[in-house]
């Protein structure tokens, strides 16, 4: 099953006892975003999209740094990777852009991390409620399960970031996204920037709300870090994926270390959650004509 761990000690400190935030930045839930239109290089408002994307981390920089944060490594982890305008960002601020990474969303984190944000986020594809409803792949995936509870993104990157004790304190994005994360990880901070009507369509706050929402909400996480644990999985982790094709199963189901559980499903069973990320990152990624 799904644990939070108990433990009454906070994550690992930064090596120079400077605090270290890891954010990971997603787009379906950033502001505005209702559909397609704003999400790819080929939407007609995507560029003015990616900005308000950048802008959200911008503020959550900010207002991490007011509250003592030392360095902060941002991962851009929706689509090709490559969505922040990244000039905008601070001189002190790394990020983490394109594919494939082992770590997924979270490539980067590690021990030293005093904790995590995930910003723009969406509800999972097990979901009946939030816009762009997803998990990893809208065209190829139905589920995905750790321990056997569905989980969208945002549990398998808080996961991924527990196994190295790092808690995630705050999250942004529609209302579905919010409550669903908060419901599997814990009493993590929450900023709702939309409300969602269906997967295409929501009642939205402007960019600027949206930005002093998010503010507000890593202040307020940061002003509590004591209070936030890691997510951690028990381990062995058993992660089950459901395609909408068949196809995909047969072939996978050739490896030895994978079980077909049904016509549409696999099975996978690991030690840790770097195994699993690494496995997932594997079955969505390879082709034989990859080049070069």
């Amino acid at each position: 099953m799904v644990v939070l761990a108990t433990l009454g000690v906070a994550s690992a400190p930064a090596q120079d006892g400077g605090l270290k935030i890891y954010i990971s930045a997603d787009m379906e839930g950033v502001v505005g975003v209702v559909t397609g239109d704003q999400l790819g290089p080929g939407g007609f408002e995507y560029e003015r999209f990616r900005e308000f994307m950048t802008r959200e981390v911008l503020a959550a920089i900010d207002a991490a740094k007011a509250a003592g944060a030392t360095e902060i490594l941002v991962s851009d982890s929706h689509g090709n990777g490559e969505n922040l305008l990244i000039e905008m960002l601070p001189a002190d601020v790394m990020v983490v852009r394109s594919w494939p990474r082992p770590l997924m969303m979270m490539q980067g984190i590690d021990e030293t991390f005093d904790a995590a944000i995930f910003l723009g986020y969406h509800s999972g594809t097990h979901n009946s409620a939030g816009v762009r409803a997803h998990t990893i792949s809208s065209a190829r995936l139905t589920d995905i399960r750790l321990n056997g509870r569905s989980v969208p993104e945002a549990g398998i990157n808080a996961a991924i970031a527990g196994h190295f004790g790092v808690p995630v304190i705050m999250i942004s994005g529609d209302d579905a996204a919010v409550a669903g994360a908060q419901d599997l990880i814990g009493d993590l901070e929450g900023a709702v920037v939309k409300w969602n009507y269906g997967f295409h369509s929501a009642r939205t706050l402007t960019p600027e709300a949206a930005y002093q929402v998010i503010r507000e909400r890593v202040r307020a996480a940061m002003a509590r870090l004591d209070s936030f644990r890691p997510f951690v999985m028990s381990s062995p982790t058993t992660l089950d994926v459901r395609f909408k094709n068949y196809r995909p199963v047969e072939m996978l189901s050739y490896l030895p270390i994978v079980e077909r559980t049904d016509s549409h499903s696999i099975r996978y069973i690991a030690d840790t959650m770097i195994e699993i990320s690494k496995f997932i990152e594997f079955i969505m990624t390879y082709s034989v004509t990859l080049e070069p």
